[in-house]
């Protein structure tokens, strides 16, 4: 537990401008995840036994605040599609993805996501670590990158509780 404290320390001592998009959660259905990290909220219900629907803002700094809704299939236990439409520079923008996921140990879920519209390719890898039986500490790297202007890329911590 020390060490996911000095780690959770450095990485917001290094990086606070940074950003953590919504994780990739494993919920049961009828599960909520509400999290939050370093400039972004989301909120995500697992509808169906194969279908997560979301809400994501994030703040971007020159690029301003991003909302998304989104919809995640679940494929297989470790792979999903996604379909999603953003806030992008005042316009409805819809985007495509893919997302994967694997077991790490008892405690952590590795996880990788993609998503690309007509204006923005964003990537994110990060890990899940289990703190309670609904508490997650998410731990990830993020890159935004859109088509005009500059990419934002960077570590970023973030928190889900889940019920």
């Amino acid at each position: 537990m020390k060490k996911i404290i000095v780690a959770l320390t450095a990485l917001l001592t290094l990086n606070t401008a940074t950003l953590l998009a919504a994780p990739v959660n494993d919920l049961a259905t009828g599960q909520t995840a509400i999290g939050a990290g370093n400039s972004t909220f989301y909120v995500e219900h697992k509808l169906a036994d194969n279908f997560t629907l979301g809400y994501q803002n994030v703040d971007r700094d020159e690029y301003g605040k991003m909302d998304d809704i989104y919809g995640q299939y679940q494929f297989t236990d470790n792979l999903r599609g996604i379909i999603g439409s953003r806030n992008f520079d005042s316009t409805a923008k819809t985007y495509l993805g893919i997302a994967v996921n694997t077991p790490l140990s008892s405690s952590a879920t590795g996880y990788a996501s993609l998503i690309t519209g007509s204006e923005f390719k964003e990537v994110e890898v990060g890990t899940n670590i289990n703190l309670a039986r609904n508490v997650d500490l998410n731990l990830g790297y993020h890159s935004f990158m859109p088509d005009q202007g500059r990419n934002n890329t960077g570590v970023g911590v973030g928190a889900s509780f889940k019920f």
